[in-house]
């Protein structure tokens, strides 16, 4: 298994004063994805966590959906000319029965991207694989439940808390990360990677396998910018919210609004900008001036 980080020299210069010392980087290595044997897609990534980042792939890709869709994951054995395992190719095997959708090339470089080929084809895509339609109002055994309603205040804590959750962050500064919360704010999982996708994959792949999809009262924060990629993710696993402390894609917002999915950006210390499904955020009217 490939290490989450390594060590590289390198040449500090401080004020004018230069020195040799070794630094700790963050690993990023190729995972080749597998579907039923056929070679499918490749991701750059940290090393870890594998099973569920193809596991959280196939999610937003409408090849999973139930973790009974699942039959297994392995690693692929003799994967260099040697015979040694680089533990960089996975392969998935559906459980018999489960239909494989058609994914083309062009899905598959869109899917992949941060900002998709064609709005309308990436949209329509999305639209036609959704698995999970997005409903806070249903627990995961059907019963009614009231909406998710989230204070503004509990969001602005949430980032605080991610980057409090960053254990390889601290040590390399070169991660993205992305944390499921509850609507009460409570942590539910937390995922760090060298590609905000990927850390996505890993957090939806690992709540397949626990049988805890969809995620229909769950609340996404990613580290960086909001994507139409990040955004697809959110709506394949039923997330109702996406949080980012940066700035979200035109796409992404169009998604948003499209399915039904709480945006919000920019959210830093108490500011935040929500550009879809505000009936989720208990926002307070400015008082009026003069």
């Amino acid at each position: 298994m490939g290490r989450v980080t390594e060590r590289r020299k390198v040449i500090r210069i401080r004020d004018g004063v230069v020195s040799a010392r070794p630094d700790t980087l963050v690993a990023e290595e190729p995972l080749e994805i597998r579907l039923n044997g056929k070679p499918l897609a490749i991701t750059m990534r940290t090393p870890g966590d594998d099973f569920a980042l193809a596991a959280g792939f196939l999610v937003s890709e409408g090849v999973l959906a139930h973790q009974q869709d699942l039959q297994n994951i392995v690693y692929c054995a003799g994967a260099t000319v040697d015979g040694s395992n680089t533990y960089n190719i996975v392969d998935v095997k559906t459980a018999p029965g489960v239909v494989i959708p058609d994914i083309t090339l062009e899905r598959n470089v869109y899917t992949t991207s941060s900002c998709g080929l064609c709005g309308k084809a990436s949209l329509d895509a999305v639209r036609t694989t959704a698995r999970w339609p997005i409903d806070d109002t249903h627990d995961a055994h059907g019963g009614e439940t009231p909406p998710v309603r989230l204070d503004p205040a509990l969001l602005a804590q949430l980032p605080d808390r991610l980057r409090a959750a960053q254990q390889v962050f601290d040590r390399t500064g070169g991660l993205h990360a992305a944390a499921l919360f509850s609507e009460d704010g409570e942590l539910l999982d937390i995922r760090e990677d060298v590609g905000r996708h990927n850390a996505v994959d890993k957090l939806v792949g690992r709540a397949l396998q626990n049988g805890a999809l969809p995620l229909s009262r769950a609340v996404l924060l990613v580290s960086g910018r909001a994507s139409f990629e990040l955004a697809q993710k959110a709506v394949m696993a039923g997330i109702p919210v996406l949080a980012a402390v940066s700035a979200p894609s035109s796409l992404a917002v169009d998604l948003a609004l499209e399915s039904g999915l709480t945006l919000v950006g920019f959210l830093r210390g108490a500011s935040m900008n929500v550009y879809a499904g505000e009936d989720r955020i208990a926002l307070r009217a400015a008082a009026p001036q003069g």
